[in-house]
């Protein structure tokens, strides 16, 4: 008797919830910008962002048929693990700027902006990690705001909400875009300097590199 008491009630509890969840994916495909990168297939998690900027998980040797239609130019890895496995076209150049979210820094940030922007001189880029949401995510968001001039606020938006999937990592790359100084990276990026701290680790080598340099008799 108690089983049938408490059948109907557990089948609308979950109507509920299916409803429920319904409402917020569609809340949040009818949020989704048209600003936000845009899909390109249905494969690799892969969105073009800008005419020359595309992001994405790891592609495999059979994305060579897309990057050759997409005229890739360059591939820049966020893995620790090379591209050289899949990427086996000569034409494109592959560029390996392994970092972790949990640890990145503003060095970590210049040298991705900087490949960008150089890479994009010649030809589109292609920004790819092992799922294309948070190192790639975190990258993209950065280029945003430091590149292209769009508010921390709407650069969240877009990685966290995009569609690009889910992980761990977004709060992370919250955390260092919250604190992010982006007119002292907007300013080191123009000087060509590694980092925005004279104290940073890849600054002092610059500095001892050149202390060496200037000591070496003539």
């Amino acid at each position: 008797m108690f089983k049938h008491h408490w059948l109907p009630a557990l089948g609308l509890a979950l109507m509920a919830l299916f409803n429920t969840a319904f409402a917020q994916a569609d809340e949040a495909v009818s949020i989704r910008s048209p600003e936000w990168a845009q899909p390109v297939g249905d494969r690799y998690n892969l969105h073009q962002m800008t005419p020359t900027l595309y992001r994405s998980a790891l592609p495999d040797s059979r994305a060579a048929p897309l990057l050759e239609q997409l005229k890739i130019g360059t591939v820049i890895n966020f893995l620790p693990e090379p591209d050289s496995d899949w990427l086996k076209a000569p034409g494109i150049r592959q560029v390996q700027l392994s970092y972790r979210t949990n640890h990145v820094d503003d060095a970590d940030v210049l040298a991705a902006l900087r490949a960008i922007k150089e890479a994009e001189a010649n030809g589109p880029v292609l920004m790819h990690c092992k799922h294309g949401s948070d190192r790639t995510g975190l990258m993209a968001a950065m280029y945003r705001v430091v590149i292209q001039g769009w508010s921390k606020e709407e650069a969240l938006n877009e990685m966290t909400l995009g569609g690009f999937g889910t992980s761990n990592g977004f709060k992370d790359g919250v955390r260092y875009m919250m604190k992010a100084d982006i007119d002292k990276l907007r300013t080191a990026l123009a000087n060509g300097d590694c980092s925005t701290s004279a104290f940073a680790l890849c600054s002092m080598n610059g500095w001892l590199d050149t202390s060496s340099q200037k000591e070496k008799p003539l």
